[in-house]
């Protein structure tokens, strides 16, 4: 397995008036999540008709920002998050939210290296 960033999340104080400047920069493509979460899906990589991605890259979502400490997260494919969060640990990180499921999609949990980086691991589910 690569373990490479396969989303990332950016926090927001005004989600419209953000999405508009990512909108407008980017071209990129952010529209609301359906369900009782408040998340906004960002689409970064065009997509042809059929949903094949037609150029690298990686898609990530917007939130509104819970505390002013709150910074962009990318989230890192891992085999297990059980296990890399021991490893996250094991070498000077910190888990600082605990594994945590996304219904039908997977698990992660939120680390912190030990310059006080914060990244997630990501497990999709089989």
């Amino acid at each position: 397995m690569y373990h490479t960033i396969v989303h990332f999340d950016i926090p927001a104080n005004d989600v419209e008036k953000l999405s508009a400047f990512y909108r407008k920069v980017f071209d990129w493509k952010i529209e609301k999540a359906p369900g009782p979460v408040e998340y906004w899906l960002i689409e970064t990589v065009p997509t042809d008709s059929s949903g094949k991605l037609t150029a690298p890259g990686v898609n990530g979502g917007m939130m509104r920002r819970e505390s002013q400490e709150q910074r962009p997260t990318n989230y890192i494919a891992v085999e297990s998050v059980d296990e890399y969060a021991k490893k996250v640990e094991q070498n000077g990180g910190r888990i600082i939210v605990p594994k945590q499921e996304v219904s039908g999609m997977g698990y992660f949990a939120v680390a912190v290296d030990p310059e006080g980086n914060q990244f997630a691991i990501w497990e999709t589910k089989e």
